[in-house]
């Protein structure tokens, strides 16, 4: 693969690129408890998404994968932030209730148009309401880099790339001078 893309590499994984319909619209959400088969479905196959880019790629600050990047039009996505310990997030449906007025700015990468890095502000705590399986609604509190991959897929389910949320003034740049790769994002503690 020397000399591939990473978005050539990333739609060879079956990721969905930028530019598809499916990205730019509004996911159908879940009627919970009555669809949650097809819930738990599109969850194993985005985990198992996840799991194919994970074997070409060291994701550092943790990686994300909302259920249009796979092709289909569902509001689900998963997180899987770095370090062992941490547990996965599964999203059914989510929605960010709350957010914090402290915002920072750090680059993401999207498995979307891999081939760029782009400075995208973001706040630093926010609470998110999602659905379980039996369709009961639980709210959780995600904070710095974890806040930043939940929010990120939140957008894909809204149709929004990061893009959307960048400074008009800032523009991506190609990950060949992105120089942050390999390391988590950096917060003050």
């Amino acid at each position: 693969m020397a000399g591939t893309l990473p978005s050539t590499t990333m739609r060879e994984l079956g990721i969905v690129q930028a530019g598809s319909a499916v990205l730019e619209q509004p996911a159908r959400r879940f009627d919970l408890p009555a669809e949650a088969e097809a819930a738990d479905c599109v969850v194993e196959k985005l985990f198992a998404a996840v799991d194919r880019v994970a074997r070409v790629h060291d994701f550092a600050k943790g990686v994300g994968i909302a259920a249009p990047q796979i092709g289909i039009d569902r509001c689900a996505a998963v997180v899987r932030p770095t370090g062992t310990a941490a547990a996965a997030v599964v999203l059914l449906n989510p929605r960010i209730v709350a957010e914090s007025d402290e915002v920072d700015e750090q680059y993401e990468g999207c498995l979307s148009f891999f081939d760029l890095r782009g400075l995208v502000p973001r706040p630093l705590h926010i609470t998110v309401e999602a659905a379980t399986m039996t369709g009961e609604l639980i709210t959780a509190d995600y904070h710095h880099g974890l806040a930043r991959l939940v929010a990120h897929e939140v957008d894909h389910l809204l149709g929004k790339l990061y893009t959307a949320r960048m400074r008009p003034a800032v523009s991506p740049i190609p990950v060949e001078q992105y120089r942050l790769g390999g390391q988590d994002w950096i917060y003050q503690q």
